[in-house]
């Protein structure tokens, strides 16, 4: 192995241990908790956590796990159930619990579309906002800067800063409130449209 391959895959476990105390072991606790419900022994969870870990680590990227604690879940399951299929007693209720498994935490496809609508639809109405009060509401709502930062930034006021938020969430209100009246006056028009077909 080179220096240079040394370097890299050096560099690579870093951004991978990085990557899994950031992503992953802040679910353990509840790992082990699911686990110890599943009346899996505390030595079992043990080796299960290790062999889980083990296999994420093992993995030549992490670019494809978009959802870690989901990933981390489905890797302890995968290796709950063969463990437990391998047991010649096998308890019954712990397999179902385990095979009847479902993340209340991941976001169903359609409220995760709902979400980017909502988020594009917020946007394009704060994109329509005048400069200065457009770049405050930025500023302040999407990237959460205080108003006495903004202020010196932009070289306003708070008082300022506090009036151009205030104009522009009540903007947002107004013309999200319209679009949502429209879009009701629309699905109203293609109901009664729709009742006069036969």
């Amino acid at each position: 192995m080179t220096q240079g391959e040394v370097i890299n895959a050096l560099a690579r476990r870093r951004m991978l241990a990085a990557w899994m105390a950031r992503e992953i072991v802040p679910h353990e606790a509840g790992m082990r908790a699911w686990l110890a419900r599943a009346r899996v022994s505390a030595e079992d969870i043990d080796e299960l956590m290790q062999e889980a870990y083990c296999q994420i680590v093992s993995l030549p990227s992490v670019d494809h796990i978009t959802a870690p604690r989901a990933y981390f879940m489905a890797s302890l399951r995968h290796m709950m159930l063969r463990r437990i299929r391998r047991a010649q007693v096998v308890a019954l209720d712990a397999l179902g619990e385990v095979e009847n498994w479902r993340d209340e935490n991941i976001i169903s496809p359609e409220d995760e579309a709902g979400s980017r609508i909502f988020y594009q639809r917020v946007m394009a109405i704060i994109a329509g906002l005048p400069e200065r009060c457009r770049r405050v509401v930025e500023l302040r709502k999407i990237e959460g800067w205080s108003q006495k930062d903004i202020a010196a930034h932009l070289g306003m006021s708070e008082k300022a800063v506090e009036k151009q938020v205030w104009v522009g969430v009540r903007a947002i209100r107004e013309a999200w409130a319209k679009a949502e009246a429209q879009s009701a006056q629309r699905m109203d028009q293609a109901e009664r449209g729709a009742g006069g077909v036969r």
